[in-house]
């Protein structure tokens, strides 16, 4: 199993759309984390969606993130990846909390961005 969490310097980035990279975790059948890698996002869109077919490729079934708006959520959701959002602090961390059952998602939707073009023409909205 792949989970993913956008990332900054080795912490949840607080917005999906703006991460500098997404870490990509790959568990074994006891959930023990064999593999990190990191994956650049493409330039463009500001709001990541362009990634999501990336990420369901390489077989990520949960994206834990600090945040986002319902647009990615729906794209994340619609490709068979699970959204939980208000993770916070160091990747690592997080990921111990979500493989002990502790990560419960807030289901808050960004909504700071709407009303400015921050999409770059991705062509998702």
């Amino acid at each position: 199993m792949k989970i993913a969490i956008p990332s900054r310097q080795g912490l949840v980035d607080e917005h999906f759309g703006h991460c500098e990279a997404f870490t990509i975790l790959t568990l074994d059948e006891t959930r023990k984390i064999v593999k990190e890698e990191l994956l650049t996002p493409p330039p463009g869109c500001g709001c990541k969606s362009n990634i999501v077919p990336t990420l369901a490729d390489m077989g990520v079934k949960v994206l834990l993130a600090g945040n986002m708006g319902q647009g990615a959520v729906n794209k994340l959701e619609e490709a068979g990846i699970a959204v939980i959002r208000g993770a916070s602090g160091s990747v690592g961390a997080v990921a111990a909390q979500w493989i002990a059952g502790t990560l419960q998602t807030t289901n808050t939707i960004c909504t700071a961005h709407h009303g400015h073009d921050g999409h770059g023409g991705c062509g998702n909205h």
